[in-house]
């Protein structure tokens, strides 16, 4: 009966224990949970992560392009996010933009500016009216 027993627990599948076949299953699904959960996260940043900045038109920085699509315009300018950190967007547009107005850009990394709506100056948050002064 000890013999059995001794036997039960020391099968051997393919020159190894069944204890260290279930050890390399459970490693191989471990890693590939872990490579699935960090490629939903760069797929998060990347595409679904949005982030708010505002800019303040400048038509000195507009470049016209071709007549190819809807988008004829092109503004490269200075954008500052909440806290007032700055970084330089560029967008398009169908249209010449108004001089000075503000506008509050969504932009995503991946993407750049994905939508864009006129603000007044008096709802730039504190750190960006700074800039603008």
């Amino acid at each position: 009966m000890v013999r059995t027993a001794i036997n039960y627990y020391n099968i051997s599948i393919k020159g190894g224990t069944i204890m260290e076949e279930v050890k390399e299953k459970l490693l191989m699904v471990i890693v590939f949970v872990i490579v699935i959960a960090i490629c939903i996260a760069i797929f998060y940043f990347l595409f679904l992560q949005s982030h708010i900045c505002y800019t303040k038109i400048d038509n000195t920085k507009i470049q016209e392009l071709s007549a190819t699509d809807d988008m004829r315009y092109e503004y490269t300018l200075i954008a500052y996010d909440k806290n007032g950190g700055e970084k330089e967007v560029t967008f398009k547009t169908s249209r010449e933009l108004k001089e000075g107005a503000y506008l509050e850009l969504q932009t995503m990394i991946a993407r750049g500016v994905i939508d864009w709506r006129e603000v007044a100056y008096q709802e730039l948050p504190e750190k960006v009216q700074e800039h603008y002064q």
